[in-house]
């Protein structure tokens, strides 16, 4: 099965750039948004043989994430399952036989670090969220995580210690998240390629020069590690200052 995920940064923007071609020829079993700035009915989207979901946020024009599958799944909760963490339309967990589906916008930290003490509170929730889960079934998590884990992960790792997106306490938390169970599967498969990056700022020909960040992820429970095909990054497309990434799973 082929999953995707993609911050589309604006998707009633995106759909003219592109995006339905994009999305018919991927032909992906889920298709994941993150970022999608739009209440459901904003945009005209006719997708056959696709269950729409949204989580919209309050705050129009903000946030806000969507999924789309070919199989109906047996449940569909929105957000974390925490009350300090609502409102902004950052996650939707579809439950299906075999696995748990979690897509999901992470909360920036933003410029000197301003919301960093809510980043922090965002990631303790989400991971308890996501163990829960685990407990009953394997788990597949995908969307904008934006952290960079390591080094090799942006292009400017030095200048960028301690920016948002790259600080120590954003880094430790996604470290967290993988010790309590769970795998980055583009680093399962490709654990020493460099240049491979996600999201590219707009300013300083940034992805004309590759100058990128790899903040957009699949990860796994551990327990799929055998299931794992492959973990793509569509770099070639556009439409986003983010790219779409991918995951191929044997299930």
């Amino acid at each position: 099965m082929r999953l995707i995920s993609w911050n589309v940064n604006g998707l009633r923007a995106c759909l003219n750039k592109g995006f339905l071609t994009f999305f018919s020829e991927v032909d992906a079993d889920v298709f994941c948004l993150q970022e999608t700035k739009m209440q459901e009915g904003q945009a005209e989207l006719n997708l056959p043989g696709y269950f729409q979901y949204w989580n919209s946020a309050e705050k129009k024009g903000y946030s806000g994430t969507a999924v789309f599958t070919k199989t109906k799944p047996l449940s569909v909760n929105y957000d974390i399952q925490n009350p300090a963490h609502t409102g902004e339309g950052r996650a939707i967990t579809l439950e299906f036989e075999s696995y748990y589906l979690v897509n999901v916008y992470t909360p920036n930290s933003q410029r000197e670090l301003v919301r960093l003490s809510y980043r922090m509170e965002w990631e303790n929730a989400f991971r308890e969220y996501v163990m829960m889960l685990d407990e009953k079934k394997p788990v597949i998590i995908c969307g904008d995580l934006n952290v960079a884990h390591q080094e090799i992960d942006l292009k400017n790792a030095k200048s960028n210690i301690g920016n948002s997106g790259f600080s120590y306490e954003e880094r430790g938390k996604f470290t967290e998240l993988l010790a309590s169970g769970f795998l980055d599967s583009y680093r399962e498969l490709y654990p020493d390629k460099a240049g491979a990056y996600t999201w590219w700022s707009y300013m300083f020909k940034a992805r004309q020069n590759n100058a990128g960040w790899r903040i957009d992820y699949f990860l796994i429970s551990e327990r799929l590690r055998e299931k794992l095909g492959d973990s793509i990054i569509y770099s070639d497309i556009e439409g986003s200052d983010h790219c779409p990434v991918g995951l191929e799973l044997d299930l």
